[in-house]
């Protein structure tokens, strides 16, 4: 014991060696006591010497190999971290008693897992007496673990140099419960083909492993152990039973992550077409799902059709799924497959054509000119009846571009085809959104019910309109019955919004809380409320917090009955009527309205010529309604221009590649409103920050940025910059004002970012005759030339518009862009707008030549920048 608390492990060791049997044994309830006395955190406090000399003492003092057995299964809760101590300590014992050792740990272990650490010690006895090694699950497991840890170059080279291995080895391969490596896989099949493990039995354990594991982990396990031919034959049941699992799965479809590593695992298993005639329709049903997918039923269908096992009214089906999906990847090579079936059998080359017609409704012209040149390669052998139904077709479908190659093709003229023999161009009706013009907001809130509600909405959607009406109704509300109204609020407090740097109408919730005179937000422990400490980033955010703040001062004084900034539409705009009635209410009530309320109003009043408005106007006497008058007649804020500096105005499409951010609104242009409202439109200069000022990433461009100004979106446009996200690009399409540099610009960027945002403000600015597109193309190819935006997503963003019938539109933009996007070096892409192009150009009539396209049309070549140059040239003769 004395020893052991010094932590003198060759003490100990000396010591167990001179004593006798009896003597250790007299010495354990000592050290077991002291061991239980010291506990898990007297055990803690000891050094590791003093560890390692405790539990080697008790170790060399059970009586009987028995009992060292069962203390070192389960005798010591607290161990040293190393395992040298155990050897050194049994190395004191006789062999034979080091060989029972073993025989009985091995008993235990089968009753009852243990420590993986006691196969070190009887791996080493093992070794150093030549005693058997046990052949349980547990100790082979930890033999295991010993060589699993390498390469699989290593894990082979310390398996052959162990001893152990050639009688382990075959066992290990008939445990299922073992744990395997894809490296140790590969060693055993080197064995295997040494004679030393059985093959069989290596290919059977692999087929287990692989069935029992994700399609990603089994990958590398399949791969480990490649078949012969023979194997491959005799598996067959297995890898379908495997492939019929796989397909389960790939049903489900999934993301690229998920159904990739599935694919991959069926591709390996290599599935003769004969195995894969039984799963024909689960294959068919693949090409309805995902591109990766639909491409990979489309792979297996093909190799059956080659095997022929496949029949003709499935690959019609095939095409049906297939010819006009928006993938031209999976399209185009479902041409090439009909094309090959065209070549290999000549007498099915008229249902061959029927099929490929159907993709004369494709929306990509590249797409339907591809299925044309199919058709005619295989006409002569396709018989007059289909001739027929393909003059059928291609007048119901394809192109203008097309018409007349279809036309002179199939032996009559079709529609759209008159042009090229000098007839009358046919321009299609563009279709352009409906504008149902200005919606109205309801009236104010009329109960303390209605204001909870309100205030529900803000809390959970930021909606512009119902803060506006939840703040009015505060102000209503509290000045009727201040007690109804805290307790209809009630269900709406119990959950806090979230605290963001900037001002936000959630922040609405603090003017709330304050009106029942409960207790502030905690934010990093501390109370928080917006109203009082005044906390703002953005110019926006703090006017919006100016309010907030007056709104409560004027629920405490009670003094102004109602807010004049409520707005009468969705876009935050006040009809100038209705304001000019709110003022003369509060002058008949001798009610001077709250300063920052009345700047809201006043950049939010819809200017009018309605004399008999601005006569109302002219005769209010109060200081309020004289400035109203004032701002009416004078016309208001001012818009200013976005445009930066040295941007090609006379020619957009000029613009050098770059980002050309728009400019913000300029300094102080005298406009009569306090200096936290003229901030929001830029009339006076910003202070600075020590950092260099106000940074857009401190901050979130929200929607009421939009309805602070709803006159001048171009200006919060401008403002936003890269802040804005597909929701704010929406409402600033649906608000007033000019639509300048500004605001293109934002679209110009959302094409390549969010497509449907972006294409449905392009089409509201085009329906309300405010889109130049001369401008939205000059930023378009100065962002795609500069890599900031991606031409593969800004062509399908106009394909999509484009599709919804705004060809014209669309042309607009494309025809001042292709010469820039096509001058010197084509853009990646190019082919791609000028495939839409021609589709734009053909059914809006347009013609004149571009000379950029010319030049292309001109080269040598068959790529599809080339042969779309071609077909534009032609339709725009």
């Amino acid at each position: 014991m004395t020893l052991a608390e010094a932590g003198d492990v060759p003490g100990v060791l000396q010591a167990l060696g001179e004593l006798g049997a009896e003597q250790r044994a007299a010495q354990l309830p000592e050290l077991d006591a002291r061991y239980e006395e010291l506990g898990f955190p007297g055990w803690l406090e000891l050094t590791v010497e003093q560890r390692v000399a405790l539990a080697g003492a008790r170790l060399g003092c059970q009586p009987t190999s028995e009992a060292a057995a069962r203390h070192l299964h389960h005798g010591g809760r607290y161990v040293p971290p190393n395992d040298d101590w155990m050897v050194d300590v049994v190395e004191l014992f006789p062999v034979a008693w080091r060989a029972e050792l073993v025989a009985r740990l091995d008993e235990q272990v089968r009753e009852r897992s243990g420590s993986q650490r006691l196969h070190l010690v009887v791996d080493h006895i093992v070794r150093t007496t030549g005693c058997p090694m046990p052949e349980s699950d547990y100790f082979l497991s930890g033999w295991l673990s010993s060589h699993h840890r390498a390469t699989s170059e290593g894990v082979l080279e310390r398996l052959r140099e162990d001893p152990l291995a050639p009688k382990l080895l075959p066992l290990v391969l008939e445990r299922s419960s073992l744990p395997f490596t894809p490296q140790l896989l590969s060693a055993l099949c080197a064995f295997a083909a040494e004679g030393t493990v059985d093959r069989a039995a290596l290919v059977r354990r692999t087929f287990a492993i692989v069935a029992d594991a994700h399609p990603t982990a089994a990958l590398p396990y399949w791969q480990a152990v490649p078949l012969t031919g023979d194997e491959h034959a005799r598996t067959a049941p297995e890898r379908t039973a495997l492939a019929e699992k796989l397909l389960t799965r790939l049903l489900g479809d999934g993301a690229p992550r998920t159904v990739t590593p599935v694919m991959t695992l069926l591709r390996a298993l290599a599935l003769t077409p004969a195995e894969q005639a039984p799963f024909l329709r689960d294959h068919v049903a693949l090409l309805d799902l995902s591109s990766p997918v639909a491409a990979y039923g489309q792979e297996v269908l093909r190799e059956l059709d080659e095997a022929g096992l496949l029949e003709e009214d499935v690959l019609s089906e095939a095409c049906e799924r297939v010819l006009l999906r928006p993938e031209k990847k999976l399209v185009r090579a479902q041409l090439s497959w009909l094309d090959r079936v065209a070549r290999r059998e000549p007498a099915r080359a008229g249902r061959i054509s029927v099929c490929a017609a159907l993709a004369f409704g494709h929306p990509d012209v590249s797409v339907q000119e591809r299925a044309l040149t199919l058709v005619a390669r295989h006409l002569k052998n396709a018989g007059d009846p289909v001739r027929a139904r393909l003059r059928t077709a291609a007048a119901a479908s394809l192109g203008p571009a097309l018409a007349a190659r279809a036309a002179q093709l199939l032996g009559a003229e079709a529609p759209g085809a008159g042009h090229a023999t000098g007839a009358e161009r046919v321009t299609e009706a563009e279709v352009l959104p409906h504008l149902p013009g200005l919606r109205p907001v309801p009236g104010p809130v009329g109960t303390a019910v209605e204001v909870a509600q309100e205030l529900a909405v803000v809390l959970a959607d930021d909606d512009v309109v119902a803060f506006e009406r939840a703040l009015d109704g505060l102000v209503r509300q509290a000045r009727l019955d201040r007690a109804a109204l805290s307790r209809a609020l009630e269900p709406v407090m119990r959950r806090a919004p979230g605290v963001h740097r900037d001002c936000g109408q959630s922040d609405l919730y603090d003017v709330a809380a304050a009106v029942r005179g409960d207790e502030p937000r905690r934010l990093y422990g501390r109370p928080h409320r917006r109203v009082s400490h005044g906390e703002a980033i953005s110019p926006p955010g703090k006017l919006l917090m100016a309010r907030l703040i007056e709104a409560l001062d004027v629920i405490e004084s009670g003094a102004q009955p109602f807010l004049l900034a409520l707005p009468t539409h969705v876009t935050g705009a006040v009809d100038a009527g209705v304001l000019v009635e709110r003022v003369a209410e509060l002058e008949r009530a001798r009610v001077e309205p709250a300063p920052v309320d009345l700047a809201q109003a006043l950049l939010r009043v819809t200017l009018t010529s309605d004399e008999r408005v601005l006569r109302a106007a002219g005769g209010l006497r109060s200081e309020a309604g004289r400035r109203l008058a004032r701002w009416l007649r004078e016309g208001g804020l001012p818009h200013q221009d976005s445009t930066p500096e040295k941007w090609p105005v006379a020619d957009p499409t000029d613009a050098p590649p770059g980002l050309w951010e728009p400019v913000s609104p300029g300094p102080d242009h005298g406009v009569p409103l306090p200096p936290v409202a003229a901030a929001v439109c830029g009339t006076y200069e910003r202070g600075r920050s020590p950092g260099g000022g106000y940074s857009l990433y401190d901050a979130y461009a929200a929607p009421y940025w939009v309805a602070q100004l709803p006159h001048h979106r171009d200006e919060v446009a401008a403002y936003a910059k890269s802040c804005v996200d597909g929701r704010m690009l929406a409402l600033l399409a649906e608000a007033g004002g000019p639509a300048g540099y500004a605001l293109h610009w934002q679209i110009a960027c959302r094409l390549g970012e969010d497509r449907d945002s972006a294409v449905d403000a392009l089409l509201v600015l085009a329906a309300q005759g405010q889109l130049d597109g001369r401008l939205l193309a000059g930023q378009l190819q100065a962002l795609i030339r500069n890599r900031s935006s991606s031409p593969k997503r800004v062509v399908d963003a106009l394909r999509t518009a484009a599709g919804t019938g705004a060809y014209a539109t669309v042309w607009s933009v494309l025809e001042a862009a292709l010469p820039a996007l096509l001058r010197g070096t084509p853009v990646r892409e190019a082919g791609a707008f000028l495939a839409l192009a021609v589709e734009c150009a053909s059914r809006s009539a347009a013609e004149g030549p571009i000379p950029e396209v010319e030049v292309v049309a001109a080269r040598t070549g068959s790529s599809q920048t080339v042969k779309h140059a071609r077909l534009l040239r032609d339709v725009l003769r």
